[in-house]
């Protein structure tokens, strides 16, 4: 696997390196030892699945409240999503700042989410299924977010929102 890092400190690109021949290809999703040689956490108590049925389903943007924020790990298994994480990391020198990253099934790749971020994603296709392993197991009393498309972020998503949960659409704007 290679670990790449991006702008914002502690999120990293997560590639697999894949093994191809005649059948397709094999490659390591995960890796205990190469994690911790990446500073990246090694435990993970819970796997979740979406499934979004229309390109412009817009999901997120979430985040759980101290002390039950939770690292995640997140890859498109089916489809294509355009993945979004906000620094709400007060100290943070990138504090308020946000990375897009484009996740696929061609590429493989998984975005590593630390502690302390909002999280979304937008479908870019029809039958998007995303794979997220989670660093804690969830606390539903903990869970938050902010709004979408809050002007204080400045977040270009690439489509007209098709779906998106009352909850998702009524987060207030950020405060802080």
């Amino acid at each position: 696997m290679r670990f790449t890092p991006l702008p914002l400190v502690g999120v990293a690109l997560v590639a697999m390196e894949p093994h191809r021949d005649a059948r397709g290809y094999f490659a390591r999703s995960f890796c205990e030892d190469e994690f911790a040689a990446a500073g990246l956490p090694m435990r993970w108590p819970q796997t979740n699945v979406s499934v979004n049925a229309k390109a412009g389903t817009l999901r997120g943007m979430h985040f759980l409240r101290p002390p039950f924020e939770e690292p995640k790990l997140v890859r498109c298994v089916r489809g294509a999503i355009l993945d979004v994480v906000i620094d709400l990391r007060a100290a943070s020198a990138t504090f308020r700042r946000h990375v897009a990253v484009p996740l696929d099934t061609r590429s493989g790749d998984a975005l590593f989410v630390p502690p302390g971020f909002a999280h979304g994603f937008q479908a870019l296709a029809d039958d998007t299924e995303v794979l997220y392993m989670m660093g804690a197991s969830f606390e539903p009393a903990a869970q938050d977010g902010v709004r979408w498309d809050d002007s204080a972020f400045g977040i270009a998503w690439p489509l007209p929102v098709s779906a998106i949960s009352p909850r998702d659409a009524g987060y207030p704007d950020f405060v802080g």
